[in-house]
């Protein structure tokens, strides 16, 4: 029984990580794929505004994206204290929160590998589907997406890479909460502070596998995509 609990207790932070970093890529694939179209496609002024909001993430350290959140979402400011009083939701130092700092801190993940895409995009290809009189929309589904795949999942795959090894945002907002905010980074931080290199040493290598396989993967699918678009 103990044995048990110990193996539970070394992997549940592990799992806690996974699912974060699950949930935070997949909501964020949904925000950030409009954003990277309007983004690749608008001709606004604004665009370089807009562009350097999205890159923030990169140049800020965590712990400074970390502090404002907190301040944004804690139930003393006006945003916090409203949606705890209106709809009961608390979002500094849950599993919530975490969700939507990750979202925030790999924005820039999701959106840079679409965007760039859609930039690039050879416009002669869009004017032949216009010129057999294909919608916008049909254009987008049969042309454009089957063209951008390898860039949608560069995204995905950064996106969720980056959320494993997230330390700054995540203390900040979350704390260390064992089984709610206690992820892998924090348990490598609270082991190493312990002197229980062990156990540190387990979580940094379990990271190290998933994040390496990750990007093995991606690199890999990418070099099957981008020879079956160019052999077509």
């Amino acid at each position: 029984m103990i044995l048990g609990d110990i193996i539970i207790n070394d992997w549940e932070p592990i799992w806690l990580t996974l699912k974060l970093a699950l949930v935070s890529t997949l909501m964020l694939f949904v925000f950030a794929v409009p954003l990277a179209l309007w983004l690749g496609q608008t001709k606004s002024k604004l665009k370089p505004f807009w562009e350097a909001l999205v890159s923030m993430p990169l140049v800020l350290p965590p712990s400074v994206i970390g502090f404002y959140l907190l301040l944004l979402l804690s139930p003393r400011s006006v945003l916090g204290s409203w949606l705890e009083n209106w709809f009961d939701v608390k979002l500094v130092f849950t599993f919530e929160g975490l969700v939507i700092g990750s979202m925030i801190y790999s924005l820039p993940f999701m959106v840079h590998p679409i965007q760039s895409a859609i930039t690039n995009f050879p416009q002669n290809l869009l004017d032949a589907s216009y010129v057999l009189g294909k919608s916008k929309i049909q254009t987008f589904r049969r042309v454009v997406l089957p063209m951008i795949k390898p860039s949608l999942l560069t995204g995905l795959v950064l996106t969720f890479a980056h959320t494993i090894g997230e330390f700054g945002v995540i203390l900040m907002i979350g704390g260390n909460i064992p089984g709610e905010t206690r992820v892998a980074s924090i348990a490598i931080y609270n082991e190493v502070e312990s002197l229980n290199y062990s156990s540190a040493n387990f979580y940094s290598a379990v990271l190290f596998g998933i994040s390496f396989a990750i990007l093995f993967v991606i690199y890999m699918l990418n070099g099957k995509s981008f020879s079956k678009i160019w052999n077509r």
